[in-house]
């Protein structure tokens, strides 16, 4: 029933253990994205080792450089859809994702979608940063590589100390830009988009004349017959939009800082485009080493190894490390920082937990996630779009379906229990329960992956291959219906603490 004036103006005061100044709307002054910091902030994401190294696993793995650059096109038009439509209540509102999620999730709810979110940016932190470290490994001095008892791998470590000190070393270099919050990372996008479109064009020049054109670069033909192509295809459509799955759910927080939906809208659809040019560039490469090398190297960082020239190395490092820095950054560390903001704000400041993702970061043993394109591929993406995928299928169907595009901002920082988004103690059940029922059908599939289970039905195995798509539109489906079925809950009078960017 509707809430009468008198509730909805008590407890209205934001609650100290709801809100801070990480986790407040973003004022008109704070918002100075535009479309093209925006695009900036894609190109630094996308030019990145990771997006190389996804794109060689798929020739690695079989494809037709042609056939990896459609599935990677395909996947990020599919994924701009619920990039701009997550990316809305951002601008609309001002606010962050741990503070949209609240209102699918209930007040106290939000903490489930925000940590999962949080855990998975803490893993590709970890990757990122050992990517960082083989590049520092890679400037190290060949004697010392060689020679040294550090360079032996320590098999209860999974790698060699030498090569982990690299990745210690880049770790730390990392947290002075991350110490300058927001607006540290939106001046390194601004700067490094640019310097990173030239690095690339570099390379690939390099590729173009050493294979002898383009023509022997790309002759590399597929190796799947057509129906070893489809059953590929659609794991790899999976794997490319679980890329940026992690990013599609909380763009909230750097959409809430563009200066309207225009900007936020005009700047995001340069993602396929950014991508497709950027695949081609990493396919193009990863096939002229099979013309130059006579083997296929999938990583830009094993192929500076190969190239030699110190002046090579050292630009290559630079871009790599650039490349590095400004997607971890950007899209591992603020959504785990805002996600322990937004469990203790009396607690963690946005700095505070920059340190501790990046501390979790380690624990994730990334040399172990990236031992093969296998791994990488169909364990890890595959893997945690089956929790990623949900959460962002809830959070749409709850802000377009549900309550029609419109919050009350007052309640989303409110624990008055007559609230909106209180729900059940703080907990929509509701969402729980269609977030539990998206994640579980995937389960057998990730337990045969991981080698838990030997043998299951051949339908896990297709909804495991299928696992973004078929949990998006399984929770949102059954968050909708069972939203539906519960009927309407309290409605405040929809009221901006602040005025709209739209």
């Amino acid at each position: 029933m509707p809430l009468s004036s008198t509730e909805f103006n008590d407890d209205l005061e934001p609650h100290p253990t709801l809100r801070n100044e990480d986790l407040k709307p973003s004022t008109i002054n704070e918002r100075t994205f535009s479309w093209w910091e925006i695009a900036s902030l894609w190109v630094g994401l996308v030019v990145g080792v990771p997006s190389y190294y996804l794109a060689g696993s798929l020739v690695d793995l079989g494809m037709a450089w042609w056939q990896g650059i459609a599935t990677v096109v395909a996947a990020n038009v599919i994924l701009l859809v619920p990039l701009v439509l997550t990316g809305h209540p951002g601008t609309k509102y001002g606010i962050p994702f741990p503070v949209l999620a609240r209102s699918s999730f209930g007040i106290k709810g939000a903490h489930i979608p925000t940590l999962l979110r949080a855990l998975v940016g803490c893993g590709w932190y970890g990757i990122e940063t050992w990517i960082g470290g083989e590049a520092v490994f890679l400037l190290l001095p060949k004697f010392i590589k060689q020679s040294s008892i550090l360079s032996q791998s320590l098999p209860w470590l999974g790698t060699s100390p030498l090569e982990f000190a690299c990745f210690i070393a880049f770790w730390l270099a990392q947290l002075a830009i991350v110490w300058k919050g927001i607006e540290g990372i939106r001046e390194l996008e601004k700067y490094s988009a640019p310097i990173l479109i030239i690095l690339t064009s570099s390379f690939l020049f390099w590729a173009y004349v050493n294979a002898g054109g383009f023509g022997h670069m790309l002759s590399k033909s597929s190796k799947l017959s057509s129906s070893e192509f489809w059953s590929l295809f659609f794991p790899s459509l999976t794997a490319n939009i679980s890329f940026w799955a992690t990013v599609a759910l909380n763009i909230p927080d750097f959409t809430r800082y563009a200066k309207s939906q225009n900007d936020q809208i005009l700047g995001q659809a340069g993602l396929p485009i950014f991508m497709g040019a950027f695949t081609f560039v990493g396919l193009a490469i990863t096939c002229s080493t099979q013309v130059i090398f006579g083997r296929v190297i999938s990583s830009p960082i094993q192929l500076l190894d190969q190239i030699g020239g110190i002046t090579t190395r050292i630009l290559g490092i630079i871009g790599i490390s650039l490349a590095t820095i400004t997607t971890n950054i950007a899209a591992n560390v603020v959504a785990p920082a805002n996600a322990l903001v937004n469990l203790r704000p009396s607690i963690f400041t946005f700095r505070k937990g920059a340190i501790l993702t990046a501390l979790l970061g380690i624990a994730f043993q990334p040399w172990r996630l990236l031992k093969s394109s296998e791994s990488f591929v169909y364990t890890w993406l595959v893997g945690y779009s089956a929790l990623l995928g949900p959460i962002g299928g809830i959070i749409l169907a709850d802000y377009y379906l549900i309550q029609g595009a419109k919050l009350s901002i007052k309640y989303l920082y409110s624990l008055n229990p007559n609230g909106a988004y209180y729900y059940s103690g703080g907990y929509n059940l509701v969402a729980i329960m269609a977030l539990s029922i998206g994640i579980l059908p995937v389960i057998p599939g990730f337990l045969q992956k991981v080698g838990l289970v030997v043998t299951i039905p051949n339908s896990f195995v297709v909804i495991y291959s299928n696992a973004w798509f078929f949990s998006f539109f399984l929770a949102g489906f059954v968050y909708w219906i069972l939203s539906l079925l519960r009927g309407k809950q309290n409605s405040p009078p929809f009221e901006d603490l602040l005025p709209s960017a739209t």
